[in-house]
């Protein structure tokens, strides 16, 4: 008998334990008393809030995230792993749990809770912790999550208990007919792919005899219907009386703001770039200017290389004395009224010239011999500083000389090989250059107009001096000048024009430029306006309707009879919609005003 009872015991607190659980499910499942209730919406908004918690917060969520920023992660192309499992799992959820709400199958709504509170607490308390190294009493962001999705669960849970609806009619938001429910129900419609998303989800997960074309049809004009709907009712709330003028406020409070709003995108490229140069624009000076005289392929002849300390900015004096040069010009003096001195800058420097003997030979034999053109190249290059906003670093441009075989050009730079004397190249050094945002650095032809003509000349020579015995104890370098100079003849007095560049935090708009403002965006906004005023009339009979009560009720009888599984009669009603909207004669009796 002992035995027995010691074989019993187990099962005993087995079936002690099953069936009070099994009592618990059972009276959810089958309560006697239930009251059906609808928070589908609340639990929808509480997984948006979990949504945009995970994706503003993702760096509570990894290890090594913290600091990450989850918008330069996704500028380069990389996607967190961590950030990506986590919105999968949490759009999954908000999937299923559609699916559940519109099947109403209060089962696997509680089957599917079970399992999310458990995975839900598995992760947050233990999984968690482990990944990131932190405690959960010590990740804010992870209980802020936590907190939101433990509304979720009491809000399910009150579904649970209180069972599905029978009937789902149309969208929550349109329950009312006034402004909160219209500008919410227009918000809704303007998030991508939100409207086509529940539409296809509502299609597979209910009963219907309708195709997807055909119900997306139904939704397009139940949606329509609901706004005409509402301006109807904002009509009877403020009647306008018949005959009567609009009043001034209406007019300029609503078509005052239109027009400033059109004159504002139409001018707002110009306005914009005008005042990224003149008032928020930022002093972009060149902090390297490379200067390089180059014959064919051989090393340079002389290279001027100058950064900041040598890099001197006019004085207002200076700016004053180019601006009285130039004064009789009154397109060269459009083009400096643009910069103002701090823009303006000069300076430059030399460099000694190594060549190799047998590179120096084969030059000089080029000069003498070649039959082909040799070029002489002069080229400058500028380097500004990025970390000011703007988008190019390096900005160069050159100007080539062309020497022909058996020229004296050609000759005379020969003999310069050899010391003997000094020549002079006319036309080669432009002296006033703009360096803008992109990467050419023309000259500038406003204060240059003949262009090459008005370039100056320069002198040059080959120096050399006896730095120890034989035949390379010499150093050898190129004095390049102006040939009219008079005083500080080492120096070549480029003056560089530097375009003001945007601050970074408009650099986004413009580096589009004044035409790409406004074809990306002055033309794009223009269409979409334009779809507001163009093609009115096409819609005059859908939209123009007194009274769409009856089509309301019509559209809720489609919804009412796909709930009682009275699929047949979901088909007639539809068709009579279809006749409805093609028929113009019938819908003027349909939209009739009662009164």
């Amino acid at each position: 008998g002992e035995c027995s009872q010691t074989h019993l015991l187990p099962a005993h607190r087995a079936r002690s334990v099953y069936w009070p659980v099994r009592r618990f499910f059972q009276d959810i499942l089958h309560t006697k008393y239930r009251a059906a209730t609808d928070v589908y919406a609340l639990m929808f908004l509480a997984d948006v809030i979990d949504f945009i918690i995970i994706i503003f917060g993702f760096w509570a969520f990894g290890k090594h995230s913290a600091a990450t920023d989850i918008t330069s992660s996704l500028s380069d192309d990389q996607v967190p792993e961590a950030f990506l499992v986590m919105l999968l799992i949490q759009f999954s959820t908000m999937v299923i749990d559609r699916a559940l709400y519109l099947r109403k199958t209060v089962l696997g709504k509680l089957a599917f809770q079970v399992v999310l509170v458990l995975a839900v607490h598995l992760w947050m308390f233990f999984i968690l912790p482990a990944v990131t190294e932190r405690m959960f009493s010590q990740n804010a962001v992870a209980q802020l999550w936590y907190f939101v999705k433990c509304i979720y669960f009491a809000l399910s849970a009150y579904q649970i208990r209180c069972g599905y609806p029978t009937r789902i009619l149309g969208n929550f938001l349109t329950k009312k007919y006034n402004h909160l429910n219209l500008f919410l129900f227009q918000g809704f419609r303007l998030v991508p792919f939100l409207v086509e998303l529940r539409a296809v989800m509502d299609w597979v997960w209910t009963d219907t005899t309708l195709s997807l074309s055909n119900w997306m049809c139904v939704e397009d004009i139940y949606a329509n219907i609901f706004i005409i709907k509402c301006s109807r009712e904002t009509e009877k709330k403020y009647p306008q009386p018949k005959g009567q003028k609009k009043k001034k406020i209406v007019k300029y409070g609503m078509g005052g703001l239109i027009i400033l709003f059109l004159v504002a995108i139409i001018w707002f490229p110009l306005l914009f770039m005008s005042l990224v140069r003149s008032v928020v624009g930022v002093v972009n000076q060149p902090i390297d200017v490379t200067v390089t005289l180059k014959l064919g392929g051989y090393e340079p002849l002389f290279t001027m290389s100058a950064q900041q300390p040598s890099i001197v900015p006019f004085t207002h004096h200076a700016y004053e004395e180019l601006s009285k040069q130039f004064d009789p010009h009154p397109l060269a003096m459009q083009f400096i009224s643009q910069y103002s001195p701090e823009d303006i800058v000069t300076g430059s420097s030399g460099a000694l010239w190594r060549i190799s003997p047998p590179s120096r030979e084969q030059m000089k034999r080029e000069l003498y011999n070649g039959t082909a053109d040799i070029t002489l190249r002069f080229t400058w290059n500028f380097q500004r500083d990025l970390a000011k906003g703007g988008s190019v670093e390096y900005t160069n441009e050159k100007h080539t000389l062309d020497l022909a075989p058996n020229s004296t050009a050609r000759r005379q730079l020969a003999s310069l090989l050899e010391g003997t004397s000094d020549q002079v190249i006319p036309h080669l050094f432009p002296k006033y250059i703009r360096a803008p945002n992109g990467p050419e650095a023309n000259p500038v032809k406003q204060l240059q107009p003949n262009e090459e003509a008005d370039y100056l000349g320069v002198r040059i020579q080959l120096r050399r001096e006896r730095v120890g015995t034989g035949a390379a104890g010499f150093l050898e370098w190129w004095v390049i000048e102006l040939q009219d100079c008079q005083a500080n003849c080492n120096l070549l007095p480029m003056v560089i024009f530097s375009d003001k560049v945007s601050p970074p935090s408009l650099g986004f708009l413009a580096g589009y430029g004044i035409m790409g403002l406004y074809v990306s965006i002055v033309l794009v906004i223009g269409k979409f306006v334009r779809g507001f005023f163009s093609e009115i009339s096409h819609s005059i009979m859908f939209e123009e309707l007194p009274c769409v009560d009856r089509i309301l009720k019509l559209c809720q009888d489609i919804f009412l009879v796909r709930e009682t599984r009275e699929l047949e009669l979901e088909e007639e009603l539809y068709a009579k919609l279809i006749f409805l909207y093609r028929s113009p004669e019938t819908m003027i009796k349909w939209t009739r005003d009662k009164e």
